[in-house]
């Protein structure tokens, strides 16, 4: 193939020299920027895998008269079969490739799947297994294993760690580990339901977050947006047939930790992929929840919690579900960030909601759980109010963007 494009180049020139001299006018096209998924750039395992530079530049030869060729190889099928067909036109578009938004879709469905799996599932486990900090150490034990089977075997490969971004992790990392561990215990403690209508306040703190301690400003129409989610988790907490003061206090808790490590985060972009960069910091977080476990449950757990979980279920049960709760936690994880690289802010946050809405529904079937009429509309008016500020959330940052590439 390239003795072709050589050949032909030869010619060409031969002929331009038999004539009259003339100058001519060699450019290069420009190479379009490869790699974003758009482009054939493949997400996997939270990285972008890059395709090579294949005739992305091809040169371009101009005569006088105006009339400009482009050197293309040959196509296969004028080529014999003696000299093979294996060449870059040949190359077919894969059906990753063909249909991204399939494959988008799948990611999203992917995140549901597993976070309406893993909320069931883990509120199952509380309930013959009262334990919410050795669960959530479990959370953090399987999806370190995961971690590093996956690094063992390349996929990813490990990124290095340096002494400098491991201070940037740590913070992010407790904040990680309080966030979660807080969770667990309002899980344990009310209903799935109303744990996930207390945690859509969350936006409510990243902007009086962003307001107060990183001094941004926060437009009007953000903060009046947020007035809805107040009123409906006010109104579902008043009339929640489940709650309890631990629960609560414990949700709001894990808002405020999940909004500071969502600051250090920012002081902590690095150019390490994703995958890598919660792997690292799942380990950190798991060295930090260890401690709590073992002075809080540690006692009861040896006492009689393990042989109660254990006659109630059977040994086989009881580890299977710790299993599977943990990597279903590590892998809906993981599904949520390759999400995230794959689509717009604006769309995430879309996607984001209908999650909470999901998983609020799915927990509500599966357990029964009876809520009050002014619940249900508190939760309604929550979950609409959480939806307007993502959208408003998004739109704001797509402005941005947009004025800096301008």
């Amino acid at each position: 193939m390239e003795s072709r494009v050589l050949s032909g180049a030869t010619t060409i020139s031969g002929l331009v020299r038999l004539r009259k001299p003339v100058r001519d006018t060699v450019c290069f096209a420009p190479a379009r920027p490869i790699g974003a998924v758009g482009d054939g750039g493949n997400l996997i395992w939270g990285r972008q895998l890059r395709p090579a530079l294949i005739l992305e530049s091809a040169p371009v030869v101009g005569m006088t008269t105006g009339k400009r060729e482009i050197l293309r190889p040959t196509m296969a099928s004028t080529s014999s079969p003696a000299e093979g067909s294996d060449s870059a036109g040949d190359a077919k578009i894969g059906f990753l490739d063909k249909y991204p938004a399939l494959v988008t879709g799948f990611f999203f469905f992917m995140w549901y799947f597993l976070n309406v799996i893993f909320n069931i599932l883990n509120k199952k486990i509380y309930n013959y297994f009262p334990y919410p900090y050795f669960v959530s150490v479990i959370h953090l034990f399987v999806g370190v294993v995961y971690c590093l089977v996956s690094w063992g075997v390349g996929l990813p490969k490990r990124a290095p760690i340096d002494s400098n971004l491991l201070k940037l992790l740590i913070p992010v990392a407790v904040c990680h580990a309080l966030g979660h561990v807080t969770s667990n215990v309002s899980f344990a403690a009310v209903a799935v339901s109303f744990t996930h209508t207390i945690k859509a306040l969350e936006p409510f703190f990243n902007a009086a977050a962003s307001q107060f301690i990183l001094g941004q400003s926060i437009p009007l129409s953000l903060w009046l947006s947020l007035a809805p989610v107040v009123l409906g988790v006010s109104m579902a907490s008043l009339t929640e047939l489940s709650f309890n003061w631990t629960g609560f206090i414990s949700a709001m808790i894990s808002n405020i930790s999940f909004t500071y490590r969502s600051i250090y985060s920012k002081k902590a972009m690095t150019d390490m992929d994703s995958t890598n960069i919660y792997a690292y910091i799942s380990i950190i977080a798991l060295i930090v929840c260890i401690p709590p476990a073992l002075i809080v449950e540690g006692p009861q757990l040896m006492k009689h919690g393990f042989n109660d979980a254990i006659a109630k279920v059977g040994l086989t049960k009881f580890l299977s579900d710790l299993f599977w709760v943990g990597m279903f936690y590590h892998l809906y994880n993981q599904l949520a960030t390759n999400t995230l690289e794959r689509v717009a802010p604006l769309t995430h946050a879309v996607g984001n909601v209908l999650k909470r809405v999901f998983v609020i529904g799915f927990s509500i079937l599966v357990f029964g759980n009876k809520i009050s009429t002014q619940t249900g509309i508190g939760t309604c008016v929550a979950i609409a109010g959480v939806a307007m500020y993502s959208f408003i959330k998004a739109k704001m940052e797509e402005e941005k963007r947009q004025l800096k590439s301008a």
